[in-house]
């Protein structure tokens, strides 16, 4: 039992916080956007029940161009679990205990803050509930990262009401002040953000009316793309424009956003005749009232990079979009 008093008593401490969370005043939270804190025995981190808790958080992230983790990790053994890694944004606990259990809370010790729990009664039945919670894990952690992100960016955003292209179609976007206009004909929008290096984070938005089914499955994204591409976004020479890599199929999911079906892509773009290229992601949503697809559209150029988090943080921009 002297096994696994420690861990049930840092469980407790966190149940017992979580109900009393809304009579104190919280600190702010610290950590980076997909960070993670770990807090588990040494042994079992370096064990089995390590290796299998691995191959979730350290799965690549789809559609990048070089392989990048879901998550940054930070792990420390139960014990060691202080004041200062109490203020942690995301934390994972994972033990050994009485149950077979999976827990998620928020804003125990700092805000905003998730902690996900989960434990077995032993060795077996801990890395059976890691398998079983793995998806929940990321989504849990994930949604609590984009929900940060988005309340830094509804502090300082431009007027959807004042960018042409929204206006006229009847649509909006929370793109941030750290994003600067490169154009705005009211059938296509173009925000950037430079970066370090000349590198940049690029987002795009327009609409499309549904001709086909083709249009609505994700049969026609590419030559939508292509098509809006050779049109408003050209290349450095003449005669060349942004395309979907040839090389490189893009993943595509049935997804909801802003309360419609949508489609999510994650792909590589390229410059046709020139060599750039990089990740993008989009949503086309499916707006059955006007009979258009809502295309929202985000990518980076950062050769040197690693660009998950820039594409983190263009995700979260564009799932504030709402249809009027």
């Amino acid at each position: 039992m002297k096994k696994i008093g420690l861990f049930l008593a840092l469980i407790s401490l966190l149940i017992s916080c979580d109900t009393g969370g809304n009579q104190k005043t919280l600190k702010e939270a610290n950590g980076r956007m997909n960070n993670l804190l770990i807090v588990m025995k040494n042994s079992e981190w370096q064990g089995e029940i390590g290796d299998e808790l691995r191959k979730i958080i350290a799965e690549p992230v789809l559609g990048l161009p070089q392989p990048e983790a879901q998550f940054e990790v930070t792990q420390v053994p139960p014990e060691s679990f202080g004041t200062m890694f109490k203020a942690s944004r995301s934390i994972l606990n994972i033990g050994i205990a009485d149950k077979n259990a999976f827990t998620a809370v928020t804003d125990v010790y700092a805000s905003p803050q998730k902690i996900i729990t989960i434990t077995g009664k032993d060795k077996a039945g801990l890395i059976l509930e890691i398998q079983k919670n793995g998806k929940a894990l990321i989504s849990e952690f994930k949604n609590a990262d984009l929900l940060t992100v988005q309340r830094s960016i509804y502090k300082n955003y431009w007027d959807p009401t004042k960018i042409a292209t929204f206006s006229k179609n009847g649509y909006s976007i929370k793109i941030p002040k750290t994003f600067s206009k490169v154009d705005d004909t009211g059938d296509f929008v173009w925000y950037r953000m430079r970066l370090d290096g000349g590198n940049s984070m690029e987002l795009f938005s327009y609409t499309v009316p549904i001709k086909t089914i083709d249009d609505e499955n994700g049969n026609n994204l590419v030559a939508i793309r292509d098509t809006i591409g050779k049109k408003y976004i050209p290349g450095e020479i003449e005669g060349s424009y942004m395309i979907t890599e040839e090389a490189y199929t893009p993943h595509i999911f049935d997804v909801k956003l802003d309360g419609k079906n949508a489609l999510e892509a994650k792909g590589k773009w390229e410059v046709k005749g020139l060599y750039m290229a990089g990740p993008f992601l989009s949503y086309s949503i499916i707006d059955k009232a006007k009979n258009r697809l809502v295309v929202v559209e985000g990518l980076t150029y950062a050769p040197s990079m690693n660009k998950r988090d820039y594409m983190f943080e263009l995700e979260a921009i564009m799932k504030t979009i709402k249809i009027n």
